[in-house]
């Protein structure tokens, strides 16, 4: 098993949460977005999109887009579920994760901050200003949701899909200039997962790819 991916891209991230929370081993192979490989034509054979992750299968199956990478992985190896078996709480944590991968994440990921840069004139400050205003605005419905019952995680007694999820989101958050402290639930289940070996072990700043000092 192999994984494409990037040391800072937090759906590169997510994956990794899940591999390492499922003890799963995968060869990982660097795509260096700042430097464009993600648009050259071998990582096209890989993804239809400019996208990392991949995640390619032993019989060279390759499986693109974090979250349905993730529910593969859940499927397919039993050991920490990842997706609870009642359905109402199921499609709760799939809610919690979508609000990060579909509302968040898509809107300050470089390709879209790159644009705004260039077609909007912004200066760092502005790019920064824009990609914190849109997690803050998800980051207050995802600490109502934290709030509302008494788990130790986002919905959940364990880490699930949302904390895969979640945890790269804070992560960004904070490079962005996101004060955790306006977030007191969401930071104590940071809090809670970077205290685990699988979180630790998927941290960006541990990738082989990532910059030394």
């Amino acid at each position: 098993m192999k994984l494409y991916g990037y040391w800072r891209s937090s759906a590169s991230y997510r994956v990794r949460i899940a591999l390492a929370l499922k003890g799963i081993e995968a060869e990982y192979i660097a795509v260096n977005l700042r430097e464009g490989e993600h648009f050259s034509p071998s990582h096209a054979k890989r993804n239809a999109q400019p996208f990392v992750p991949v995640l390619e299968l032993e019989d060279g199956t390759k499986l693109t887009q974090s979250t349905a990478i993730i529910e593969y992985l859940d499927a397919e190896y039993g050991q920490a579920a990842l997706l609870p078996a009642d359905p109402v709480l199921r499609a709760q944590v799939r809610a919690a994760a979508s609000i990060i991968s579909a509302d968040i994440a898509p809107i300050q990921n470089l390709r879209v901050l790159k644009y705004i840069r260039a077609e909007y004139e912004q200066d760092d400050a502005g790019v920064k200003s824009w990609a914190a205003h849109w997690i803050r605005e998800s980051f207050k419905a995802l600490e109502q949701i934290a709030s509302s019952n008494d788990k130790p995680f986002l919905l959940t007694d364990t880490p699930s899909l949302a904390e895969c999820c979640l945890i790269p989101q804070i992560y960004n958050a904070r490079r962005f200039g996101v004060d955790m402290d306006d977030f007191p639930v969401l930071k104590q289940i940071d809090e809670r997962c970077l205290g685990l070996t699988a979180f630790q072990k998927a941290l960006p700043e541990t990738q082989p790819d990532a910059p030394e000092g």
